[in-house]
């Protein structure tokens, strides 16, 4: 069964799921599930994330943010624009709930807006996870650096959660926007749901404009809540408000583009195969990396990032993985196998979030940490599947 992920058609990528050794660059273990009895689903098999690589435990919280500065962009008659943030930060070595991976109802609309049939609705709800719910924030007063993560469109920012988990691993807070109304499914407190509304007009002229501003505007809105005087979070004393970056998967990677545009604060922006809707006409000096699949090569069949590459003015970085899909970068090719879906791509899932976790940590820990990072630099005979693409060429080594 095919998927419409993003913005355009694809496959879903390798069946099954896969647990990571203690190292990043280590081995994966054989895949790995967990069989559930229900009422309903009296032998579903669930998946487990991966665990995080890194030394910390891992604590999760959910923040309900309302900007009543602006009106709902995609709900006009609503006055304030409404927002669910997903925290994921080093947590003090203490036990408790691991935090659901999405709710019955979020898993069961997403699974019906993307036509999977094959498994049960609740599936995605039982995906277990490795983050203690509401556990206590661990680090000193303004040390922790800040990375915000942004979804593709239609797909709520928990399919980010094995990436976000595995920096909070490593000692960054990581925070993760679900962008109201552009995803199938998005419970307010008191079990309200915002569903799709965007997805009425994703056809419409300017549609990818539109999104990466809103998109801008909402990680400025969360950006003051978590550093600024009326912080919303009780660990927000723990970030370091001098280094922040942005991440973000299809046209969340090209959202951050626009924010590091709109709000300087953003240090340093990622952009993992997502094609840029909106010229940058002044350019951009800040680090930023492109990393996608073989769509995003140079002279390939999305010419988005050529256009924008010339524009970058600073540090940058252009990686193509020849074996990768769409969604190679998201929890989804770890969820394949659960949910009955077709396979894509030579990239088995559990060396897709070994190499998204190791290159995203590395981008982070050379421009928020400046701590050196050689893989950067030139091909790495430990990742032969990234390739490094030449400025301005038509070829990747």
């Amino acid at each position: 069964m095919s998927l419409a992920l993003g913005r355009r058609p694809i496959l879903l990528a390798a069946a099954g799921l896969a647990l990571l050794a203690a190292s990043a660059c280590a081995p994966p273990t054989p895949p790995r599930s967990v069989a559930v009895a229900s009422a309903a689903t009296p032998a579903a098999t669930y998946p487990v994330l991966p665990a995080p690589t890194g030394a910390h435990p891992v604590g999760t919280t959910r923040l309900h943010l309302r900007d009543a500065s602006r009106p709902d962009p995609w709900v006009p008659e609503a006055a304030a624009r409404e927002l669910m943030v997903v925290l994921w930060y080093p947590a003090r070595p203490r036990g408790g709930p691991q935090a659901p991976y999405m709710t019955p109802k979020e898993s069961e609309l997403i699974l019906k807006g993307r036509r999977v049939t094959g498994a049960p609705y609740d599936i995605l709800s039982r995906t277990r996870t490795n983050a203690v719910r509401d556990a206590e924030p661990d680090g000193r007063t303004s040390t922790l650096p800040l990375v915000v993560l942004s979804p593709g469109f239609t797909m709520p920012v928990s399919t980010l959660t094995a990436l976000a988990e595995d920096l909070a691993s490593h000692g960054y807070v990581v925070a993760g926007v679900d962008h109201a109304y552009e995803s199938y499914a998005t419970t307010f407190p008191g079990g309200r749901v915002a569903t799709c509304v965007a997805c009425d007009s994703d056809r419409d002229p300017g549609f990818g404009s539109k999104v990466m501003g809103v998109r801008a505007a909402d990680v400025s809105f969360v950006l003051d809540r978590l550093t600024g005087p009326r912080a919303a979070w009780e660990g927000s004393s723990l970030v370091d408000p001098s280094a922040i970056a942005m991440a973000g998967q299809s046209i969340g990677g090209a959202a951050a583009l626009a924010a590091m545009r709109a709000d300087r604060r953003i240090r340093a922006g990622i952009d993992l195969d997502g094609t840029t809707y909106a010229r940058i006409p002044e350019g951009l000096s800040r680090p930023f990396l492109f990393m996608g699949s073989a769509e995003h090569r140079p002279g390939g069949r999305d010419a988005s990032w050529d256009r924008d590459w010339r524009l970058l003015t600073g540090w940058k970085r252009w990686l193509v993985l020849p074996g990768a899909n769409h969604q190679s970068f998201t929890d989804v090719p770890l969820l394949a196998g659960a949910l009955g879906v077709s396979i894509a791509g030579d990239l088995s899932p559990a060396r897709a979030l070994t190499i998204t976790r190791t290159y995203v940590r590395a981008f982070v820990d050379l421009h928020l940490r400046r701590e050196p990072q050689p893989l950067l630099d030139e091909p790495s005979p430990r990742f032969p599947e990234v390739r490094h693409c030449a400025p301005g060429g038509r070829t990747c080594g």
